[in-house]
């Protein structure tokens, strides 16, 4: 070797693990964090630098171009890529790859871009907009965010008509650039709101704030986090619904601001939390937010802001928590419990997880909140590895809904609603009020039946039935999402009447909207969400407050204020409480106490009618009776005997192919790899649904009481490097999902 070449090492973005050495000639020594293209097999890839050596034995390939001055990624961020390696097992190249928004990935230089920016003008609010509500409503939204970037209309909640129609009435304009961070009056001690999410008078927020104060639980939990500023302390913030968990962060978060340092706040979905998102952008005036619907030129920007310390506070879903920070101050994550945080493909990580290893490395604080914690999360509250923070009571005094277990075992169900819960529904609509209905299950029925021969209308390509959707009229998987007409009669024997079976949000919808045709009603789930416009305004109509009912999944359970609803029900309890998946009946809780929480939110009182065919579940008594706090303890004292999480390490490692032998060949093959002392083997064996997308799928769960042991374990599995003709196999840490 050239005695004036360097050597670097670079993680290339290809499943490998381990790095790669180049040559950079001229001797010149580059930082870690720098981005240069290098020569990989055939192709150019843009890598990231890791490192540096003195020299090597092997003919070396020539850097072919630097494309950073300066490291694009700080010190704690190449820290932190190596523990992601390690703990999830998961090839380096392949981690800087996730870090790396996707300009950058592709070598776009990090400079600014430039975006359009909508800002409001001067004059009456109320100017020429008389007859026009929706462009009053649009104004309103854009004075109280102060601007509007092109990108985040859809987050925003408006429409780009209306804002052009506001431009053409002098009401608003265009400019090109960024929005405007401005901090002043952000970092005071006067608070917004006080309820969790509160923004129904989102407009009047600001003239509000100087009347309110914070409950003594609150004032607790601000003084306690902020006490821990610049300490490696986990606060797990466990607050009933309603009980204002925001206006503690957005206190928290104005504290390190006054400091001079940056926030990071992380939510399950930005689409479905858009009150915690308005409350920060209006507290805090040019807070940005980082999500999938981000354009990637402009989350690119976002990203380089907040690594120049530019961008104070960041909003964003899971993957903003491996974002470069300057000064970072604080991390909230709000629902921590909530699975939207495990990444379920590549880089499988938990950003609740990494969050707590992010703050402990950057010695600041990290502040976990929910209604319903993670029982993960409670047993480390109990171990005083996080510190419990507690608001037990809703803000502004309102109650906690009433619940009510129905028995529906020998009760003959018009849709999958009994008697005396449609009498429920008229009763709390008559009144004024407002009705949640909650079926974790989309579509019109789960099943197409035959009732002469039996058939079932199953998918060609997955091990599972089609669910019958009416709007549009179709057969859906909802594994591989193929879809076909239905057939008009039994394929099998000819039969012309086919029947659909079972409840979704569809046939829930429908059952409502016969009984009461004269209120609106809106079903919110996966198929309605995809427009994020159509979603706003839904939701948007509901905060209005007129008589309405929402039908939908669990997008109705996440984050949602909603002071008109007085009656939430759940129309089946059961299902989750009977899965074969240990973390099912926990999930389940979650989302029956989450739900049931958007019922009796202001001073109108609330009632939750939870449907079930065994009212005597001990999980569901536990729940009614105790609240979510006896459901854990009787939960925890369960997964202790079985020596399950949180009382043991668990991984599942899980392969498919298009055969059956070879997918679980593999697996036996890797079982074999990590068969050892304090380890143990659960498998291999076919996944729950065997067969998805005509891939035959299989999994292997590993658990051991010591989590060096099922480290090790894993290690040697990663290092094996197993391979096999067409199977794709993968490791997953701490699943969220074992079934």
């Amino acid at each position: 070797m050239h005695p004036e070449t360097a050597v670097v090492q670079v993680a290339v973005p290809r499943p490998l693990y381990r790095t790669f050495d180049y040559a950079v000639p001229g001797g010149r020594q580059l930082p870690p964090g720098v981005r240069v293209r290098v020569p990989f097999g055939r192709a150019n890839v843009v890598g990231v630098v890791i490192g540096n050596r003195s020299s090597s034995p092997h003919s070396l390939k020539p850097v072919t171009e630097v494309l950073d001055e300066t490291p694009l990624l700080p010190a704690d961020l190449i820290e932190l890529a190596a523990w992601l390696a390690t703990y999830y097992h998961h090839p380096i190249g392949d981690v800087y790859a996730t870090l790396l928004p996707a300009k950058a990935r592709r070598g776009a230089p990090a400079k600014p871009v430039e975006q359009t920016v909508w800002l409001p003008t001067g004059g009456d609010a109320n100017d020429g907009l008389t007859r026009a509500p929706k462009q009053r409503q649009t104004l309103a939204r854009l004075r109280c965010l102060g601007s509007i970037a092109d990108t985040e209309i859809a987050v925003a909640g408006v429409t780009r008509r209306h804002l052009a129609a506001l431009e053409s009435k002098g009401l608003a304009r265009r400019a090109i650039g960024a929005p405007t961070s401005n901090f002043e009056g952000a970092l005071g001690d006067k608070g917004a709101v006080a309820g969790e999410g509160a923004v129904a008078a989102e407009g009047n927020a600001a003239a509000n704030a100087e009347n309110i104060q914070p409950t003594p639980a609150q004032a607790t939990a601000i003084a306690a986090i902020v006490a821990s500023l610049g300490k490696p302390t986990t606060h797990l913030l466990d607050g009933v619904t309603g009980s204002g968990k925001t206006e503690v962060y957005l206190r928290a978060i104005a504290e390190v601001l006054r400091r001079g340092g940056q926030a990071l706040l992380l939510v399950p979905e930005i689409a479905l939390t858009p009150q915690t998102l308005a409350v920060l952008q209006q507290r805090f005036k040019g807070a940005a937010a980082l999500h999938s619907a981000v354009a990637d030129a402009h989350r690119f920007d976002i990203w380089r802001k907040c690594a120049s310390g530019h961008c104070k506070v960041l909003i964003g879903t899971r993957s903003a928590v491996l974002t470069p920070f300057a000064n970072l101050g604080i991390i909230v994550v709000d629902e921590e419990h909530d699975a939207s945080f495990k990444q379920g493909d590549g880089l499988r990580y938990s950003a609740r997880d990494v969050a707590v290893k992010r703050g402990s490395a950057l010695s600041i604080p990290v502040v976990l909140g929910s209604a319903t914690p993670s029982l993960d999360s409670l047993e480390n509250a109990q171990r005083r590895r996080y510190r419990y923070l507690r608001l037990p009571q809703r803000a502004g005094g309102a109650a906690l809904p009433a619940y009510r277990v129905h028995d529906i075992g020998n009760v003959r169900l018009d849709r999958g609603f009994s008697p005396q819960l449609h009498e429920a529904v008229a009763r709390h609509l008559s009144a004024g009020n407002q009705v949640l209905v909650f079926i974790n299950r989309r579509g019109y029925a789960p099943v197409l039946f035959c009732p002469k021969c039996t058939w079932q209308a199953q998918c060609g390509h997955c091990d599972a039935k089609l669910t019958y959707h009416r709007s549009p009229r179709q057969l859906r998987c909802h594994h591989c999402d193929r879809r076909q007409a239905p057939p008009t009669c039994c394929p099998q024997c000819g039969h012309e009447e086919l029947v659909a079976v079972g409840e979704g949000t569809q046939r829930a919808e429908e059952a409502l909207a016969e009984r009461h045709p004269q209120v609106p009603l809106y079903r919110i789930d996966r198929d309605t969400a995809r427009s994020a416009k159509r979603l706003q305004a839904n939701l948007a109509a509901v905060r209005e407050g007129q008589p309405a009912i929402l039908v939908g999944t669990q997008m109705l359970a996440k984050g949602h204020h909603f002071p008109k609803v007085t009656l939430v029900a759940v129309l089946n309890a059961d299902a989750g409480f009977l899965s074969a998946d240990f973390r099912a009946p926990e999930r389940t809780a979650q989302l029956i106490v989450q739900v049931a929480g958007r019922a009796g939110r202001a001073a109108l009182a609330g009632e939750v009618w939870i449907q079930t065919h065994n009212p005597k579940n001990p999980n569901l008594i536990a729940l009614i009776e105790s609240g979510y706090r006896g459901f854990a303890r009787h939960e925890r004292h369960l997964r202790a005997a079985a020596q399950m999480p949180p009382f043991a390490s668990l991984a599942v490692v899980r392969a498919d192919s298009r055969s059956a032998d070879a997918t679980m060949e593999l697996l036996t093959h890797a079982a074999q790899l990590l068969d050892a002392p304090g380890v143990e083997l659960l498998g291999p064996a076919p996944a729950p649904i065997a067969r998805r997308a005509d891939r035959h799928h299989g999994q292997l769960m590993v658990v051991s009481e010591r989590r060096s042991d099922l480290h090790g374990a894993l290690t040697r599995l990663e290092q094996a490097e197993l391979k096999a003709p067409g199977v794709r196999w993968s490791i997953d840490v701490d699943p969220i999902d074992t079934f």
